[in-house]
Formats: C-alpha cells, structure tokens, sequence
C-alpha cells in the first residue's frame, strides 16, 4: 500500500471514528450536530495540512534532484570540455 492510500485509510477511519464516537454519545441532537461540525471542520484543516506539508516536500525534493541534476551536467560539459582539450595535444 503506498503512503497516499495509507494516508488516506488513516485519516478516513479517524473521521469514521469521530463520527461513530459522537453519534453513539448521549447528547441533544442539536448538541450531536454541533460536534459532528466542529469534528468535520477540524478532520478537514488536519487533511489541508498534510495535504500542504506532502506538497512541500515533493517540490523540495523536486528541487534538489533538479539542483543535483544541474550539477551533474556541468560536471559533464567540464569533462567534455577536458577531453577536447586533451584531444588537441596528442592530435
């Protein structure tokens, strides 16, 4: 299972959890109502934060393999560039 679907299964049980638990508790309906907002609301901003936290940290890791992959043609053209050069003296 990929860390998205397990993300995912995790974060839905909670919220089925949450659910259940304040259905299931022996308050008012609109008391019950209430809570199932609130849950609902607080189940979605911690879904928005990992969702944020996940994207930065594939641009980040986009951009140190874009960085890294920067460096690695310089390095090539340099090495390009050496046996050019070493080419010419034994020609």
């Amino acid at each position: 299972m990929g860390s998205k679907k397990l993300l995912s299964a995790v974060l839905l049980g909670a919220a089925a959890g949450a659910v259940l638990g304040i259905l299931l508790a022996p308050d008012k309906g609109s008391e019950t109502r209430k809570k199932i907002a609130k849950k609902t609301g607080d189940i979605g901003d911690t879904v928005r934060n990992k969702f944020t936290e996940f994207g930065e940290s594939i641009a980040e890791k986009f951009d140190n393999i874009r960085s890294e992959a920067n460096d690695l043609m310089e390095k090539g053209k340099d090495k390009v560039q050496q046996v050019k050069e070493d080419t010419k003296r034994f020609v």
